[in-house]
């Protein structure tokens, strides 16, 4: 026979955690269709020759389908002067986030921290961005 308080109990503890696991990930799915611009998560940095540096950027794009994606991300310093930019031809919908490379940006020898900045097909460059120091400067 069952104790009914006790399976009472359980059956209210096992939906208390369905529910929050629900509101979780509803938030999450929010959260991600009120995002506007992709992020730069990551971005290593290395100095080729000279002024040349090479950039590996990791970008994420929650929202990215084939009509909306992060088409470009770009290199600059802190007052917007753009030294390089990759564009991006297709979405990324199976590999999020994704990581592609900018190879051979010219980096004048004043500049010591450049910023890293991703940008929307619909909406533009914004969203979260990352400053690295170039090494040897």
């Amino acid at each position: 026979m069952i104790n009914l308080p006790g399976y009472t109990r359980f059956i209210s503890v096992v939906m208390l955690m369905s529910l929050a696991i629900f509101l979780n990930f509803s938030v999450q799915a929010a959260d991600n269709l009120l995002q506007k611009y992709p992020n730069v998560i990551s971005a290593k940095v290395r100095h080729d020759s000279g002024d040349i540096f090479d950039f590996d950027v990791t970008v994420s794009s929650p929202y990215d389908t084939p009509q909306r994606y992060a088409d470009a991300f770009h290199v600059m310093d802190k007052n917007g002067r753009v030294f390089g930019e990759r564009k991006l031809i297709h979405d990324h919908e199976d590999e999020q986030p994704f990581m592609r490379d900018l190879y051979g940006v010219n980096i004048p020898k004043g500049v010591r921290i450049v910023i890293i900045q991703a940008r929307d097909q619909k909406y533009g460059y914004g969203g979260e961005q990352v400053e690295v120091m170039l090494p040897g400067r």
